[in-house]
C-alpha cells in the first residue's frame, strides 16, 4: 500500500497545492485494485475468508480517512457499492457467533474483534439495516431478508435456517481457482448446529518457510484433509467448480456443483437441505480414471464413535449439538480411519476423528455415494436412516434418491438444464 502514501498526504494536508491530484491518484489505484480483486458477487479472489476480511478493511481504511476529512464524495459510487457488497458476502458466510469458516489460509475469527469490525462498518454505512443488526448484536436493524445465500462466481454457498446461535448453517466452498492462499478443497463444507461447528475445516497451520515448514503447511493443504472427494488420496489437479443448480428456498434446498478434479474423473456433488433440518449429500465420480475413490469427512475434536459395519459415524459431545453421519455407497465401500488434525491458531493444532469411505474404481462406471448428515440436540434422538439411488446409473441431467428417516420416506431429485 506504499503507493497510497500520496493519497494519505492529500487527505491530511489538503492545503498543499497538489493535494487533490494526490487524492485522485490514490483513489484511482484503490478503484483499479478493487475491480481486479473482487468478483461481482462480493468475493475476494483469494477465496479465503480471512484475506477477504483483510481486503475489506484495507479498502475501508482509505474510505474512513476520506470520511473524516470530508472527501468521501471523491470516491466513485461503484467503489462504495463494492465495499458494501464485500461486507455482505462476508456476513453471509459467517456463523451466528460471527466466526468465519477456516477455508484456505483463514484463521478463526474472534467474537469481539468481529463485532468491532461491524461497528466500524456501520460508521461508514449508517443507513444499512443488516450491518446495524450485526453491529448491535441483533438489538437494532434487521438481518438480510433471506436465509440461504449463494455467491455463484466465487463459489460460496450458505444453507441457513436462522440467524441466532441455535440455527443450522452449512457453508460449501466450490468455485474457481483462487490465488495463492486458496487450497485445493473444492466441494468442502463446514456445518454449524445449535452453537457448535461440527465439521470445522482443517485450516492452515503455518505459512511459507523452510522445507520443514512447507512440509507442515502442505499437510494441511491436502485435498484429502477436507470434506470432499479424492482419487487415491491425491490433491485435486483442477479446481474449477461449475454450479449446475442453486435452489435456496423451499422444503428441499439444493446445490449441484461439478469439478473436473482429475484427468479422467469428474466429481459432481449434490447437496440437499431437507425441511431445514438435515442434509443429504450425493457424490458422483465419473470418467474413465482407475483407482480408489475416497469420500473424506472430518469431525471436530471430542468423542466420536465409528461403526465401520454400518458405514456410520456418531458424535457424543457434551452439550446439545451432535451429529449422525451415515454413508450409503452404491457399490461396496470400506470405512477407514484417517489421520485427523485441525489448526486452531498459528502453530496450534488439535487431533480429531477423520474417516474415508473407499471404493475401488476399476472401470468407466460411476462411483456414487449418498451421505445423510443428521444433527441432533439429544444423542438419544439419533434416527434410523436408509437411503438408495432411484436412477440406476449416472445421469448427466441430475440425480434422484430415496431417503428414509425413522421409516418416513422422502424422494429427492435435482434436475439440471
Amino acid at each position: 500500500m506504499d503507493r497510497l502514501i500520496p493519497f494519505y498526504a492529500g487527505v491530511f494536508f489538503p492545503e498543499l497545492k497538489d493535494a487533490a491530484i494526490w487524492r485522485e491518484s490514490g483513489i484511482n489505484i484503490l478503484n483499479r485494485e478493487i475491480k481486479k480483486q473482487v468478483y461481482n458477487d462480493g468475493g475476494q479472489y483469494e477465496l479465503d475468508p480471512h484475506y477477504h476480511l483483510a481486503a475489506i478493511n484495507i479498502f475501508c481504511k482509505a474510505l474512513r480517512m476520506a470520511d473524516c476529512n470530508g472527501f468521501r464524495n471523491e470516491f466513485p459510487s461503484e467503489y462504495l457499492d463494492t465495499v458494501k457488497n464485500m461486507i455482505a458476502f462476508y456476513a453471509n458466510i459467517c456463523f451466528p457467533d460471527y466466526t468465519n469458516p477456516c477455508f484456505s489460509d483463514a484463521k478463526l475469527g474472534d467474537y469481539q474483534a468481529e463485532l468491532a469490525n461491524y461497528r466500524d462498518w456501520l460508521a461508514l454505512f449508517p443507513d444499512c439495516d443488516w450491518i446495524r443488526y450485526y453491529a448491535t448484536e441483533g438489538r437494532e436493524g434487521a438481518p438480510f431478508p433471506y436465509l440461504s445465500h449463494g455467491a455463484l462466481t466465487s463459489g460460496f454457498f450458505t444453507f441457513r435456517n436462522g440467524w441466532k446461535k441455535d440455527a443450522t448453517v452449512m457453508v460449501v466452498k466450490a468455485g474457481p481457482k483462487g490465488e495463492w492462499h486458496c487450497q485445493p478443497d473444492n466441494g468442502t463444507f463446514e456445518l454449524w448446529f445449535n452453537g457448535r461447528n461440527l465439521f470445522p475445516d482443517t485450516g492452515a497451520y503455518v505459512y511459507a518457510g523452510s522445507a520443514e515448514v512447507m512440509k507442515l503447511r502442505n499437510w494441511f493443504r491436502q485435498t484429502r484433509v477436507h470434506n470432499t472427494l479424492t482419487l487415491d488420496g491425491r490433491n485435486l489437479e483442477t479446481t474449477q467448480s461449475v454450479t449446475g443448480l442453486w435452489q435456496p428456498e423451499g422444503k428441499e434446498q439444493i446445490l449441484v456443483t461439478e469439478n473436473p478434479g482429475y484427468k479422467g474423473l469428474k466429481h459432481r456433488r449434490t447437496v440437499f437441505l431437507v425441511d431445514q433440518a438435515y442434509f443429504v449429500i450425493v457424490d458422483e465420480a465419473t470418467g474413465n480414471a482407475r483407482g480408489t475413490v475416497n469420500l473424506n469427512y472430518h469431525f471436530r475434536e471430542g468423542e466420536v464413535n465409528v461403526d465401520a459395519e454400518k458405514n456410520m459415524v456418531t458424535t457424543a459431545y457434551e452439550g446439545s449439538s451432535n451429529v449422525k453421519l451415515q454413508c450409503f455407497p452404491e457399490k461396496s465401500a470400506s470405512l477407514r480411519a484417517e489421520e485427523g488434525w485441525r489448526s486452531t491458531a498459528y502453530r496450534q493444532r488439535v487431533a480429531r476423528t477423520s474417516v474415508a469411505f473407499d471404493t475401488n474404481k476399476d472401470d468407466a462406471e460411476a462411483v456414487r455415494y449418498i451421505t445423510v448428515i443428521y444433527p441432533v440436540k439429544d444423542v438419544a434422538a439419533y434416527p434410523v436412516l436408509e437411503a438408495k439411488f432411484l436412477n440406476k446409473s449416472y445421469d448427466e441431467k441430475g440425480v434422484e434418491v430415496e431417503v428414509s428417516v425413522n421409516g418416513t420416506v422422502r424422494r429427492l431429485a435435482s434436475r439440471l438444464n
